[in-house]
């Protein structure tokens, strides 16, 4: 990962045309080619916050800036050409088919001088290849399951070439072999390709699994930033979301493992919880339930 900060928000004040101020006094700095996401719980301000880096939400004050140059002067095409952006919940227009909405990617290369070319058709194709939709290009998007369509929306942000790709809760709504694969596509692009991403998650594990980096934020500030050792402690967990929490290592990946305590049992140990279900096996199974042995 580059040291180097390539999106960067400063004194970030924001919030909602009518509405109260969700992110007040925030500073936020994505290095290059990392893998960073947002957490913390709902109402926070991630979402906004996210908005905000991609142009879609004008800051109350503050500024944001890419390569050190203020995005609100930058034109829409030359933005889009720099950093794409996919909302939680992306819109496909009636009867388009999925080759047609990847092809809308390249619309940021497009001018009156520069017209649809070859390129553009190598871009396309690349992009479903990678993405593997390639199959699926003359269905119509609304055709698609969740995790088909949100692999489309990627292919559409991959076609467009940006150095930067924001998402908003990409695995919303995805039953859990679709988040995995959406994940390990977006770390693909990561790791292969070089973009910088920026995704808004809910699994607090999942995030410690696929990041290099997490934000944590709680009622519009940031509360720890930094790799995921250092940000995903119990007692960082207790205080952005209010629930006790054992943390241990991920026996797949050695990344963080958040564990949840049972409302009851808040003061014990998970070794004491392992006592506690190893006592009870006896008195299960003599009820008649069924005993699995770990193997």
């Amino acid at each position: 990962m580059d040291s180097a900060v390539v999106l960067e928000g400063r004194d970030l004040h924001l919030g909602y045309p009518g509405g109260d101020v969700v992110v007040e006094g925030l500073d936020v700095a994505i290095p290059q080619g990392s893998f960073t996401v947002i957490v913390g719980p709902n109402a926070c301000g991630k979402s906004t916050l996210l908005r905000s880096l991609s142009k879609v939400l004008v800051p109350r004050h503050g500024e944001v800036v890419l390569d050190g140059r203020e995005i609100a002067t930058m034109r829409p095409k030359a933005f889009a050409r720099e950093v794409g952006f996919l909302a939680q919940s992306s819109i496909a227009p009636d009867g388009i088919t999925v080759h047609e909405l990847v092809s809308r990617g390249r619309f940021p290369h497009q001018s009156i001088l520069r017209q649809w070319s070859d390129e553009d058709d190598e871009q396309v194709s690349t992009a479903m290849d990678r993405t593997n939709v390639r199959t699926l290009a003359n269905r119509r998007v609304a055709e698609l399951s969740g995790g088909q369509r949100q692999r489309v929306w990627i292919a559409m942000a991959l076609a467009q070439q940006t150095r930067v790709l924001l998402l908003d809760e990409p695995t919303t709504f995805l039953d859990l072999a679709h988040q995995v694969e959406i994940l390990e596509l977006c770390r693909e692009l990561n790791q292969v390709l070089g973009t910088t991403v920026v995704a808004v998650l809910h699994d607090l594990n999942q995030a410690c699994r696929y990041a290099d980096r997490i934000i944590a934020m709680r009622e519009g500030r940031i509360v720890v930033q930094g790799e995921p050792p250092r940000v995903m402690t119990a007692d960082t967990v207790r205080e952005i979301f209010g629930l006790p929490v054992e943390v241990c290592s991920d026996p797949v990946t050695g990344t963080p493992l958040v564990l949840p305590a049972a409302p009851r049992m808040y003061e014990k140990s998970p070794a004491s919880l392992i006592n506690d279900v190893t006592d009870c096996a006896p008195a299960w199974a003599a009820s008649g339930h069924v005993v699995h042995e770990k193997r």
